[in-house]
């Protein structure tokens, strides 16, 4: 996995911003009102924020690993 990263960088750093970014755009449609305390605001956006960059980063690393190992395929027919 460690190969993408010295081979393309620059998509590694660019596939972990938009995943982060689309994770953070789609847990803003969950409603914490029953999970969150009153008076928490604070912690909750720092939760939030945590948790995009948790799935974010997941998700990249997910794709990125397939991008890796669909191109190592023709290596195991040669």
């Amino acid at each position: 996995m460690n190969d993408i990263f010295v081979h393309n960088p620059m998509l590694a750093i660019l596939s972990h911003i938009f995943f982060i970014g689309l994770t953070f755009y789609a847990l803003q449609s969950v409603m914490p009102e029953k999970i969150i305390k009153k008076h928490h605001v604070f912690q909750a956006q720092i939760l939030y924020i945590l948790l995009s960059f948790a799935i974010g980063s997941a998700v990249s690393n997910f794709f990125l690993d397939i991008s890796y190992w669909s191109g190592r395929i023709p290596t195991l027919f040669s």
